[in-house]
């Protein structure tokens, strides 16, 4: 970690730059003389509190240099500094330039993504000091003659002279010490203070299980790679003992006296991950994600600044955690569009990963079963290498998948025959089956059967969402809810009705036809806690639960050994999607959610409801694989010239009026085209859903050879473009390698 280096002569002046928490692109001069009294001097990577326009802010030291006294006459004074030692080291000040850079977002909101919502306002770090005792000289000294009836002092004074304790220490005796203590302290015999807890002690990690010749090969070519940067694809199939290859990777980091960097895409896979982490390193392991509270997540994060973490496991914002000594970066299940930022600061942690692992000259493991084009284009271009596991790790078959074609049959709730009889075949032998269903909700759709008219939210250009449980109507896009107690507008009388299936719906479905046996749902509806996920995984690993039905959440790395059957309920809603990376989803989809069933000593088998049995990418997924379907989707990516073999932005604009995104976007564009006639930049279209939370959307889409041209033509008019956002009253965003282009 960066220190504040040496104190200044009282009286100089300094310059210091700050990164004001803004969503402004540049940066603030400030002055501050150093003063004879102990106050923290700006160091970069500090916080301050500095005068903004009529206000304060909080912002990150960028920058200090010397300032001639006749220049300091102009700048404002810092008010404060707000940290008596850098928060943000060197290394990750240069990643969060990188970002700023690559991603054309203002550096002050890039800084504030660096840091926990607390230390983003003006507050400090948590206390993390104890109540401790120690035996002072003058208890040494009494310990020998303490009377033979003195046995509680003469307990506290020996457990004191074995070293320091804390509360929890002192509990260990078998009275109630405190008072003891008290009177001890009073007469000077032992010594009362606060202070740090002393780190655990580091443990040797518990014996990983006997690696097969695949995972051995990849581990050792890791290993070989921990004092330069070298990319790896951990390619393997669902069940091959990825989470091996990384446990015993880090084990050897960590051997090494550094530390590593897990992130997994969803808070619902750190669960089974963690378990796994502490069983073999015990309480080296953190844990970060959105669902821990404010306090949990800072004190989490300052412990990964002082070291006191060996192996940090979190979603996507972990990628911003210090952690000095980082020796090996994992980014598991690396295709998964989760660690896309999608608002406000939009980035991708995958990416930024690579990048910090560049930076740090280490290696980083890009793991998943199914890998992006983008992964598998840079593999091809020779920029990664392939690490493969073609087996699964307990020598079990890849699952068999079949396809149901359901056109004119009758399905009861969803479920048709062949997939309900083959549910009371596996939990006949006592097995458990995952049912798949991307839609939560009891119906996707309510409609007046007076009139057929759809109820529709008066906020977005989106349909309502039944929700039987909490007799709602939710909108999926704004979350906002409407009882449906509150009468429709569009009939004096209206019957309304559900139409189509979802999570709730296939819930209620699925009870009924199996009473006798137990039924759970994992979306995001029932998961509303780390708790209640834990809880829902303990029963399903303890076989209280004989049928799993969810989301996508289901499909991401849970590891259950009973489960046999998976069925797809509908595999038809995502294959004839607008955006080109549509087809690629459903097949990485399809394959996770398949690579659920036969992970242990049974066979496993997939079923697959569609309409469409035919279709060419569910075929070549099903009789070939995902690589194969990749190879053709490679082959036509690079015909129409979209990523991975071209760079493309999308420009995104909105407001509450409906023609003023559309004209700002057409203004940017003529000034794009003006800087570079030969620029690849759309016309304005409105977005696919042109209507959200009440303001109106529209978007350009801007493609070029490379990323670097693309973050040539729009850094030339940054600065424009905000002064003409605000003259035009629209908010508009940048979106680099956007994930959804519609």
């Amino acid at each position: 970690m960066a220190d504040a280096g040496p104190a200044p002569v009282p009286g100089a002046v300094l310059r210091v730059t700050v990164a004001v928490f803004a969503p402004l692109r540049q940066c603030y001069d400030y002055r501050w003389e150093a003063r004879a009294e102990a106050a923290p001097t700006p160091a970069e990577g500090a916080r301050v509190w500095v005068p903004f326009g009529r206000s304060h802010r909080v912002g990150i030291v960028v920058a200090v240099a010397a300032l001639e006294t006749e220049e300091a006459a102009r700048l404002k004074a810092i008010d404060e500094v707000l940290d008596a030692t850098p928060l943000l080291d060197a290394a990750m000040l240069t990643l969060a330039r990188w970002s700023s850079g690559y991603y054309q977002h203002p550096l002050g909101d890039v800084l504030a993504s660096l840091l926990p919502t607390r230390l983003r306002r003006r507050e400090g770090l948590p206390d993390i000091s104890q109540e401790r005792w120690r035996l002072a000289p003058a208890g040494a000294a009494a310990l020998p003659t303490l009377k033979a009836n003195a046995r509680r002092q003469r307990a506290v004074l020996e457990l004191l002279a074995a070293g320091d304790a804390d509360s929890a220490r002192m509990a260990t005796l078998d009275f109630a010490w405190r008072e003891v203590v008290r009177r001890l302290v009073a007469r000077g015999e032992v010594e009362h203070y606060r202070g740090e807890a002393a780190p655990a002690p580091r443990e040797a990690p518990a014996v990983g299980v006997a690696l097969n010749d695949e995972q051995q090969t990849a581990v050792d070519a890791v290993t070989a790679s921990f004092d330069r940067f070298q990319p790896f694809v951990l390619d393997g199939v669902t069940g091959s003992g990825k989470t091996e290859v990384y446990l015993e990777a880090i084990a050897r980091c960590l051997a090494r006296g550094q530390r590593a960097l897990v992130l997994v895409p969803e808070i619902a896979l750190t669960q089974q991950l963690v378990a796994r982490f502490r069983a073999r390193f015990g309480e080296r392991v953190g844990l970060l994600h959105s669902g821990l509270g404010e306090r949990q997540r800072l004190l989490t994060w300052d412990a990964c600044r002082r070291g006191r973490v060996g192996v940090l496991i979190g979603t996507r914002s972990a990628v911003w955690v210090g952690l000095p000594g980082l020796g090996l970066v994992v980014v598991d299940e690396e295709h998964d569009g989760s660690y896309k930022q999608q608002d406000g600061f939009r980035y991708s942690a995958r990416d930024v990963a690579i990048v910090r692992a560049q930076q740090a000259g280490i290696p980083v493991v890009l793991g998943s079963a199914t890998p992006s084009l983008e992964t598998l284009a840079n593999l091809a271009r020779g920029r990664y290498q392939r690490l493969a596991l073609t087996q699964r790790a307990l020598a079990q078959a890849v699952p068999a998948i079949e396809c149901i074609d359901v056109r004119g049959l009758k399905l009861a709730g969803g479920l048709g025959e062949t997939l309900l009889r083959a549910m009371r075949e596996h939990l006949a032998r006592g097995e458990q089956v995952v049912l798949f269903l991307n839609r939560r909700g009891y119906a996707p759709l309510l409609i007046c059967r007076s009139c057929g008219e759809p109820r529709r939210c008066d906020r977005c250009d989106a349909y309502l969402v039944y929700h039987k449980g909490a007799d709602s109507a939710r909108c999926h896009h704004c979350d906002k809810l409407w009882p449906m107690r509150r009468p429709a507008h569009c009939c004096e009388l209206p019957d309304i009705a559900p139409i189509g299936l979802g999570t709730e719906r296939l819930e209620e479905t699925v009870s009924a036809e199996f009473p006798d046996h137990r039924v759970c749902r994992m979306d995001r509806d029932t998961v509303r806690s780390e708790r209640a996920l834990g809880a829902m995984l303990e029963d399903i690993a303890a076989g209280r639960v004989d049928i799993l039905i969810g989301t996508q959440m289901v499909a991401k790395g849970f590891d259950f050994a009973a489960v046999t059957l998976v069925g797809i309920v509908d595999a038809d809603s995502r294959l004839y999607a607008l955006d080109f990376r549509a087809e690629e989803r459903l097949a990485q989809l399809l394959v996770q959610v398949a690579g659920r069933a036969g992970r242990a000593a049974r066979p496993g088998r997939v079923l697959i409801q569609t309409h469409q049995p035919h279709h060419p990418v569910l075929r070549r997924v099903i009789d070939e694989g995902y690589a194969a379907y990749a190879a053709v989707a490679l082959e036509e990516r690079r015909a129409a010239e979209l990523p991975p073999f071209a760079a493309m932005a999308i420009v995104r604009a909105e407001s509450p009026q409906a023609t003023r995104p559309l004209e700002f976007l057409g203004e940017l564009r003529q000034r794009l085209r003006a800087l570079d006639p030969a620029a690849d930049v759309s016309y304005p279209i409105p977005a696919l859903m042109e209507r959200r939370a009440g303001r109106y959307r529209a978007l350009v889409v801007i493609r070029a050879a490379t990323r670097a041209a693309i973050g040539r033509l729009l850094g030339a008019h940054l600065d424009d473009f905000d002064t003409l956002a605000r003259e035009q009253r629209v908010r508009y965003a940048i979106d680099i390698d956007p994930q959804d282009t519609l």
